[in-house]
């Protein structure tokens, strides 16, 4: 870090910054479709390897590169209030590191396309890549591409690691992390503050396994939370029992409609 900053905030790109997940769009439209895809990631939930997996899944995409990135422009849009955030957070030292289980190319593309050049250039992006698969095939020929993993775990890029470094940073600066799915499994337990999106399979995760955390739906709901956390107007353990609180009386109000 070039400054010392009192937060950081930690972000999963996929269905999180983008209101689709790219790498589903992909798998969906051009790869094994979305009934396959759904099942996968119940597996992951029920213990099978995400690395496995994702790769499985990825593989069954035979486009050529540029081609994937094309669709991925037209038809993937950013969460409208992200920008916004972002701006504030540059102003108020808060580093926004992506933290992604997809590939680097798609999101620098994604981010190029919203957000201009200045701002895609400076997020700090920590992600799995993309490489050659075959000598003689580039990643523009048809089947030429394969996902690069950023590490060896079975997460094939295991998140907490990442945040890790950053918590003994001087001064231990406040940790916040946004996700929505399998990808932010390993991040979950990581930071003082855990934004879960509504309706995602991180939620799910996280009921399972106790992880406290706090439900959005968009930016805005996170960038007031950030706001009024930084401004002293709260706290995060303030906002982590609201977080519960919330999340069980809605449970509780669905389960009643649906009695």
């Amino acid at each position: 870090m070039a400054t010392e900053p009192d937060f950081i905030f930690f972000t999963d790109f996929d269905g999180t910054i983008t209101l689709q997940d790219s790498n589903d769009y992909l798998i969906d439209n051009i790869g094994i479709g979305q009934i396959a895809r759904k099942k996968a990631n119940q597996d992951v939930l029920n213990g099978k390897s995400t690395r496995d997996l994702f790769e499985w899944m990825m593989d069954s995409v035979k486009t050529p590169y540029d081609e994937c990135l094309k669709l991925l422009c037209e038809n993937i849009k950013l969460d409208p209030y992200f920008a916004q955030f972002y701006a504030w957070a540059r102003e108020n030292n808060i580093p926004v590191v992506i933290l992604s289980g997809g590939v680097r190319p798609g999101i620098k593309a994604l981010l190029v396309h919203f957000l201009g050049e200045e701002y895609a250039n400076e997020i700090q992006i920590v992600s799995n890549d993309i490489e050659q698969r075959y000598a003689d095939k580039g990643l523009y020929s048809p089947g030429g591409w394969k996902v690069k993993f950023h590490d060896k775990s079975d997460f094939g890029h295991d998140k907490s690691i990442e945040i890790r470094k950053y918590s003994n940073l001087p001064g231990r600066p406040t940790l916040f992390y946004a996700g929505d799915g399998v990808s932010d499994l390993s991040a979950a337990k990581e930071t003082d503050l855990l934004f879960a999106k509504e309706g995602g399979d991180l939620i799910t995760y996280c009921v399972k396994e106790g992880v406290p955390f706090t439900q959005f739906s968009d930016w805005a709901m996170i960038h007031d939370t950030v706001k009024d956390i930084v401004h002293n107007k709260t706290t995060v353990e303030k906002v982590v029992v609201e977080g519960l609180t919330n999340f069980v009386k809605q449970k509780k109000i669905v389960e009643a409609v649906e009695c």
